[in-house]
């Protein structure tokens, strides 16, 4: 009899049937209330689900920057694998065990990966016919452009792995879920074994029964204790005297602008925005969890660990790391749902990746700087729009040096590919990884709205 009753009332409400459905067998709900008050309690619940998420509260625009951001984080990778090699050269096969670090699933191919940007990757095949890789001059200037930001940066970056250090309860963190951040806090490579030596009066390495190695804070700056919100909503900056409590501030907020139902939950909202909470750099082993003063210090830790970024975005998983050493709550990820208008998660890829939404406009960053640009630069050089031919071979080198077309000392640098069968491009993934389409990263935001559609 139950079961007929709600069958039928779940027909009233067929785009909720299968949500509603699927909490029947918790029969404990049919002792605490009546059936007409579960079944509304249970069609008015909003999901906690990035995929569920109504199609009304996707950030296009963000989304496409996930997609761009996505193409250079891998080809960045290609170039940081190479440029460990001693003459910058590798044998495209053995990139095969560099597959997790570039974030290059099977089946996909890398060496069609690799001819997917001749601006910076060079392949030739050596009198065996094994096909080699190499960077291009443009490649090669842009891997030291990038060296020289990273050493004009490495002093503000060393105040905000600092900072992270003042926020953690024990004033210490893993160095492995600190080196989690170094692309996204612009960290050089050999942060573990040099970088963090470099600064001793702020921080050092320790390891503790564990043997895992920590960075550790040396000495307390008052200066850094102001969060980037209280510089920009109270102009403070610089205080020998400050000491971190209680604030009450407001955070920016940016909704979709297809997002009309903002309205109904304006009292929430403000509610929430006047709230007092604790200073992500106060002392909270006092706090409770899941009080309204825990939730919105984590919101306020997420708030400035973004603001640290170079493009004010986020892994979420590099986030979830870091649960116990700032108290954050555990379902951290509805907490980032449900507070749209701070943040964006976009649900491109295998892994989510959490956005400032107060530090975009559309699709461009409001502040870049130098190694956001650079990562611009990069990106402009992706793609191809030529006829393919085939890759040189060691005997066409040869050759073409005989002919004075290449000087023979010019190693690999002048060996150029050449492309054909014009498509066109399905997908901003597909077209890095498929072997015949095209890229024009000015075509990405079409095209990577076609693919979602489809």
């Amino acid at each position: 009899m139950v079961t007929q009753i709600v069958r039928t009332s779940i027909l009233s409400y067929k785009s909720n049937g299968p949500q509603v459905f699927a909490y029947l067998p918790v029969r404990r709900k049919w002792q605490r209330e009546t059936l007409l008050g579960w079944l509304q309690n249970r069609l008015m619940t909003t999901s906690k689900r990035v995929q569920d998420r109504s199609t009304t509260k996707r950030v296009q625009d963000l989304e496409i920057v996930t997609e761009k951001w996505k193409i250079v984080s891998k080809v960045k990778a290609v170039m940081e694998i190479l440029n460990e090699e001693p003459e910058t050269i590798i044998p495209v096969r053995n990139l095969e065990r560099h597959r997790i670090k570039i974030n290059l699933p099977k089946p996909h191919k890398i060496s069609d990966f690799l001819r997917k940007s001749p601006k910076l990757f060079e392949l030739y095949k050596d009198q065996r016919g094994l096909l080699w890789c190499g960077m291009t001059k443009e490649a090669e200037d842009l891997v030291e452009e990038e060296g020289r930001l990273i050493e004009e940066h490495s002093d503000k970056v060393a105040e905000y792995v600092t900072r992270c250090l003042m926020m953690s309860v024990d004033r210490r963190l893993r160095s492995d879920k600190i080196a989690n951040f170094r692309r996204d806090f612009g960290l050089p490579v050999d942060f573990r074994d040099r970088w963090v030596h470099r600064y001793p009066e702020l921080f050092k390495v320790v390891k503790l029964v564990d043997e895992v190695s920590y960075l550790e804070l040396v000495s307390w700056n008052p200066d850094w204790a102001i969060t980037e919100l209280e510089k920009r909503v109270l102009g403070v900056s610089e205080s020998s005297n400050h000491q971190p409590g209680m604030l009450s501030l407001s955070f920016p907020l940016r909704f979709p602008s297809n997002y009309k139902k903002v309205y109904r939950h304006r009292e929430k909202i403000d509610h929430f925005q006047k709230r007092s909470y604790l200073s992500p750099y106060a002392d909270a082993k006092g706090l409770t969890a899941g009080s309204l003063e825990f939730d919105k210090r984590a919101v306020a830790i997420m708030h400035e660990l973004l603001s640290f970024t170079l493009e004010k975005r986020l892994v979420t998983d590099h986030l979830t790391h870091f649960r116990t050493e700032f108290v954050m709550p555990q379902k951290l990820m509805r907490l980032l749902l449900k507070h749209m208008g701070i943040f964006y998660v976009s649900e491109r890829g295998k892994r989510f990746s959490v956005f400032l939404t107060e530090a975009y406009e559309g699709q461009e960053l409001i502040e870049k700087c130098p190694l956001v640009v650079w990562k611009e630069k990069l990106l402009s050089l992706v793609g191809y729009r030529e006829k393919k031919k085939k890759i040189l071979t060691f005997g066409d080198l040869s050759d073409l040096e005989d002919s004075g077309l290449i000087e023979s000392s010019s190693e690999h640098e002048n060996i150029s590919m050449h492309f054909g069968h014009e498509d066109t491009m399905v997908g901003v993934e597909d077209a890095l990884l498929a072997d015949n389409d095209e890229m024009n990263i000015g075509e990405i935001g079409l095209a990577g709205w076609n693919s979602e559609k489809s």
